[in-house]
């Protein structure tokens, strides 16, 4: 006799979509589903349309790569932001936590990854083809490798540091203010600040 599960179709593969984010596991995407359709519908239904928005609505912006509703961010089109300075970071997780410290005006650009062989991310995976275009723009002065410490972090900043270097930019990198194996998202602002202050040429 096959073993039928007793849960209906839309609720696994809810489950299963849940089970996607990072962190999730299955025993705690089935706790989140079903506390949202018994005891938070209208939650539900909110997060549901609010996903689909997202992504009906959102693009890459075509100079920093991170996510906008228009061809060009609102940062990268701002008159008072110096365009001389070119900071490259992970994710806009990171990029957030710089901007926290209020003590960058400069651009960024979102790589959305870092390099990881062993899961098929390379260079070509990353559009690093784009980044290096965007630093080479002739206006870019320097560039602020803010990739994450963490052995992907380190390699995907050693790569893109000899390619830029190549090119003639001017890189530079994050001080060790930021603790080796950490991620930026998860240091606190004074810890990234003192690191943008002090960071060195590579």
């Amino acid at each position: 006799m096959s073993n039928l599960s007793s849960e209906p179709q839309p609720l696994l593969e809810l489950v299963e979509a849940l089970r996607r984010l990072p962190g999730v596991g299955v025993r705690t995407a089935r706790r989140m589903a079903y506390h949202l359709l018994q005891h938070d519908l209208k939650s539900a239904e909110q997060l549901g349309l609010a996903l689909t928005h997202a992504v009906e609505r959102l693009q890459h912006c075509q100079k920093c790569n991170g996510f906008t509703e228009v061809a060009i961010c609102a940062m990268c089109a701002h008159p008072e932001r110096d365009h001389s300075l070119l900071c490259i970071v992970e994710t806009p997780a990171d990029q957030n936590t710089i901007e926290a410290t209020h003590g960058y005006q400069g651009l960024y650009y979102v790589l959305m990854g870092r390099l990881a062989p062993l899961e098929g991310t390379g260079p070509d995976e990353l559009d690093f083809r784009r980044v290096l275009e965007r630093a080479g723009d002739g206006v870019v002065q320097e560039v602020i490798l803010a990739t994450n410490f963490t052995a992907e972090g380190e390699t995907t900043a050693h790569y893109l540091s000899e390619a830029l270097r190549a090119r003639g930019v001017k890189v530079t990198r994050l001080a060790r203010g930021v603790p080796a194996g950490s991620e930026i998202e998860y240091v606190d602002a004074g810890t990234v600040a003192w690191a943008l202050m002090e960071r060195r040429p590579t």
